[in-house]
């Protein structure tokens, strides 16, 4: 992207890399205590790879082209075990393993992406503003 209207390819892949990181988190919330999914085993927490979006531009302007999901990987922390012998999951020692999702950390990483997403916007719409602002002095 070139010059002055390269903001708005920035803020927009911006945008994009955030609903994609509050899919993410949706989906892990969603699936927190999903003990076995279609491959037998316990939910495991996925996780948004960022990168920086490569150019091949000369000047600094050109330069700047966004960002991009890189990936969606699996955490591969281990999950919680809880002693549930009840569980149709229960391993022979009635041990069941849990997804490793923390709510906890789930809510503080969507309020991140959601705070990322709406600086995104209000950017976009500073931007926005520049230029109705500046065709307007060109009238």
């Amino acid at each position: 992207m070139s010059g002055l209207f390269g903001i708005f390819g920035i803020t927009g892949s911006g945008m994009a890399a955030e609903r994609t990181r509050m899919d993410v988190i949706a989906s892990n919330l969603a699936n927190a205590d999903t003990t076995r999914g279609p491959d037998g085993q316990p939910y495991k927490r996925k996780e948004v790879i960022l990168q920086a979006t490569p150019t091949n531009g000369t000047s600094f302007a050109d330069r700047l082209a966004g960002v991009q999901v890189a990936g969606i990987v699996d955490d591969s922390s281990p999950g919680k075990q809880v002693y549930d012998p009840g569980n149709p999951d229960a391993n022979a020692q009635g041990y069941v393993t849990l997804p490793n999702v923390n709510p906890v950390t789930e809510m503080v990483d969507l309020i991140t992406a959601s705070r990322g997403y709406e600086a995104d916007v209000q950017a976009l719409q500073s931007a926005k503003s520049l230029f109705t602002s500046t065709i307007d002095l060109l009238k």
